[in-house]
């Protein structure tokens, strides 16, 4: 079933069909972010159905058979239930056996299940990991906005987009020439945590009902301070990691926006040939957004086996990361 898709004005009309006294003027959303549009589930659907759904896509791409998965890794900014981990039911649907848990750091989520299912791997624990994402991140949208301030704090609600991924990783020849997971690197600046918050379901806000607390919301400007901050420190303080990144063939980066995703291919100093737009097409795809981005570049044949490749995550807490894969 293909997935349906709304568009920036159909979102203008649904604030309007709700009633709120402050509605966008036509062109405002596009114009602050460059977002055309959003990929919006089926209200039938859940996290675990997008993740099911790339996970059997990938293991059939990779002639493996679930029985050959050792680990699970349901990694998602999103959830079916609060209890039980969300793994569990992506493995139900797929018929797996193996254990599994989830990995959840916001839009960070694939990138650090990518981290620890190479570590994993690296140590003999687990030899095939199957990572597994299904982002709903549109029921995070606030539809009944009283004014101008309300609809700017959370507007990141209305770009955001639905979306599943899975990356199937095996171990194998660890030789200067073989495919795997070359370097990875974290770093954390937690003090931000308050920056961009979906507040409702834990034990702060159980069952609210609050609109400030069920929606994904922004509070002020140090989420973008704070992203600023910390990649300039990466890009100071890890002079290896960041040389690799400048080589590889392709280099995708978390995209919120499009302004944001100009600044970051700007502050990493590579031409716009290395990157891959896909926030004003598909929006903000959580931490689904770089697993796409690699599956668009390899559908065009950009990147090729053999081809190193840069995966840059930021995500709200707040929390930075990269990963240097050979294809």
């Amino acid at each position: 079933m293909p997935p349906q898709y709304r568009t920036m004005e159909q979102t203008r009309a649904a604030i309007a069909a709700a009633r709120s006294p402050f509605v966008p003027p036509p062109g405002l959303l596009e114009d602050i972010t460059g977002v055309r549009g959003v990929h919006v589930k089926y209200d039938d659907e859940q996290a675990s159905d997008l993740a099911v759904a790339a996970a059997a896509k990938a293991l059939d791409m990779a002639g493996t058979g679930i029985g050959e998965i050792d680990l699970l890794l349901f990694a998602s900014s999103g959830q079916d239930l609060v209890e039980p981990a969300t793994a569990h039911i992506v493995a139900a649907k797929l018929g797996a056996w193996c254990p599994v848990f989830d990995v959840k750091n916001a839009c960070n989520s694939v990138l650090n299940a990518l981290e620890t299912a190479a570590a994993f791997i690296e140590t003999g624990r687990y030899r095939t990991v199957l990572i597994a994402c299904g982002e709903t991140a549109t029921l995070t949208a606030r539809w009944h906005v009283p004014d101008h301030d309300t609809f700017m704090r959370h507007l990141p609600g209305y770009t955001v987009s639905d979306a599943g991924a899975a990356l199937l990783l095996t171990a194998g020849p660890a030789g200067p020439d073989d495919p795997g997971v070359l370097r990875t690197l974290f770093a954390s600046d937690s003090s931000a945590w308050e920056a961009c918050t979906v507040a409702a379901g834990g034990s702060m806000h159980p069952r609210s009902t609050d609109d400030d607390h069920v929606c994904l919301r922004l509070n002020g400007d140090q989420l973008f301070r704070t992203g600023r901050d910390m990649a300039r420190l990466i890009l100071e303080h890890a002079p290896e990691e960041v040389a690799l990144m400048r080589d590889s063939a392709f280099v995708a980066v978390h995209q919120i926006s499009m302004p944001q995703f100009h600044e970051a291919c700007a502050a990493l100093g590579l031409p716009a040939s290395r990157f891959q737009a896909t926030v004003d097409k598909y929006g903000n795809a959580a931490s689904a957004s770089l697993p796409l981005q690699l599956a668009l570049a390899q559908q065009c044949e950009r990147v090729m086996p053999g081809d190193t490749v840069a995966l840059v995550g930021l995500a709200s807490g707040f929390s930075i990361g990269l990963a240097l894969i050979r294809l």
